[in-house]
């Protein structure tokens, strides 16, 4: 049987439509494959050859289990030859800050890492950034503020002018103490005081093993004060002006190659308060301003993460 040639141009055409549409299915699968990989691999991808690894730590320091786990990662990581911890933090929760100093310790008892401090490294900041062995700090950066601290409201004289009152019947004297709704008793006040002090006392004992200090020395830095880079290198609570230049010199000085790359190794995504803000408050701010693309970067700007911070707190701001 003979093909007539109309016959042969459309099984051309037939052809041609199936390889592109093979082809384009290929593509998408293929492009699937990389999204899952990135999402649950975070930047691990691209980066199984030898590099430096950078973290970031930024914002309201709170124990975020995201960064806990990619520090982890970065420990198994025979691809990293070095780390670079970049800070930029006033602080937050005391316990948030202890749970990251420890995971950066383990970290650093098997690589070379080193702290980069940008705009600002107070309080919980300074505690992580004593946890490398390496403190790196521009001229004019924020150091120190080292301490804790409880806040709370006072709402007692609103409610008598409003004629509220809170009623409660409670198992012993401090008990949900301090409470908004009244004044703090003495031995409120006294529970909290001894509490904060031994926090105080543990952070202090931190800066003092982690930094070459005197207790006496670490003692009367720790008043709450701040510091610019130049202040704190004279008074020993960093080793180094710069920035990242002098903080990979200072790893390829511990034998790390000159020639690796500093690859940053980013987070999966955001955490629950900022998908929170940013899910609803942010984006109401927003739109009362008419910024409604920038609500939610707007709100972590004038502290709103702060609002949900629990806990004894290492944090400055002023």
């Amino acid at each position: 049987m003979v093909m007539r040639a109309d016959d042969m141009i459309d099984r051309r055409r037939l052809r041609r439509k199936l390889t592109f549409w093979r082809v384009l299915a290929i593509l998408i699968a293929a492009i699937a494959i990389a999204a899952a990989s990135m999402w649950i691999y975070g930047d691990e991808v691209g980066t199984s050859a030898s590099h430096i690894a950078k973290v970031e730590v930024t914002g309201t320091i709170t124990e975020d289990e995201d960064l806990l786990d990619r520090l982890d990662r970065i420990r198994k990581s025979p691809a990293v030859k070095g780390v670079i911890l970049s800070i930029d933090s006033p602080g937050g929760t005391t316990a948030g800050g202890e749970a990251i100093f420890d995971a950066v310790r383990r970290l650093a008892a098997e690589k070379p890492v080193t702290a980069q401090v940008g705009t600002l490294a107070a309080s919980a900041g300074y505690m992580i950034a004593t946890a490398t062995d390496h403190i790196v700090a521009r001229k004019t950066s924020i150091v120190g503020s080292i301490g804790v601290l409880v806040q709370y409201p006072d709402i007692s004289g609103l409610m008598d002018k409003l004629g509220i009152k809170l009623e409660e019947i409670k198992s012993t004297p401090l008990k949900a103490e301090p409470s908004p709704f009244k004044p703090t008793s003495d031995a409120a006040r006294d529970m909290i005081r001894a509490m904060i002090l031994d926090s105080y006392d543990w952070f202090i004992g931190l800066v003092e093993s982690r930094r070459p200090l005197t207790r006496s020395e670490v003692v009367a830095l720790a008043d709450g004060s701040i510091f610019t880079g130049r202040q704190a290198l004279q008074k020993k609570l960093i080793d180094e002006v710069g920035g990242e230049q002098e903080a990979v010199a200072w790893l390829v000085s511990k034998g790390v190659d000159d020639k690796l790359k500093v690859i940053e190794w980013k987070p999966k995504s955001g955490s629950a308060t900022s998908l929170l803000l940013g899910s609803s408050l942010g984006k109401i701010v927003g739109r009362v301003l008419g910024v409604p693309d920038y609500g939610d970067e707007l709100i972590r700007k004038i502290g709103g993460e702060r609002l949900f911070l629990d806990g004894l707190v290492s944090l400055w701001h002023p």
